[in-house]
């Protein structure tokens, strides 16, 4: 199988839709966010993936084992590195981040580089919020809230 490849299914927050390029998961859509057109079909990294997803959105699963390639600058890579290292219903904030990577006072970096994730869910930016509230997030803030409440509930 060769070529990008989208894979759309519906789940317990609405339609989400998988990117592959066969060897890894390379975006991931949230509901309502614009699709890039592409051949719709399912393989191996999409059905591992869209499984993965499902037990995370019911709290059977804390952690993602699905291989991603995200492409990015050196400070983005970082950031979503130290997003990753954040725990399962646990948040962080920007500055929170800055510090980890080293690199205080780049909260609104941070924030961009967030902002510019095209894996939501499984590499997830949703626990990364602003001091005082929630932030925004891909998915729109009513998601990113829905998404902090189930981790709360099943941690």
């Amino acid at each position: 199988m060769q070529g990008e490849h989208i894979h759309t299914y519906m789940t317990a927050i609405g339609m989400v839709s998988i990117c592959s390029d066969g060897h890894s998961v390379t975006a991931v859509y949230l509901p309502c966010e614009n699709l890039p057109a592409m051949e719709d079909r399912e393989d191996d990294i999409t059905s591992q993936a869209s499984e993965e997803i499902d037990e995370y959105l019911s709290g059977r699963r804390k952690k993602f084992d699905v291989p991603v390639y995200q492409d990015g600058t050196e400070f983005q890579m970082d950031v979503w590195d130290a997003v990753c290292a954040i725990p399962y219903g646990k948040t962080a904030t920007y500055g929170e981040i800055a510090e980890t990577i080293g690199r205080p006072g780049a909260s609104r970096a941070v924030g961009t580089a967030c902002g510019l994730n095209r894996i939501p869910l499984i590499i997830p930016c949703h626990r990364v919020v602003p001091k005082d509230g929630t932030g925004n997030y891909a998915g729109g803030r009513a998601l990113k809230i829905r998404l902090l409440t189930i981790e709360k509930e099943y941690r």
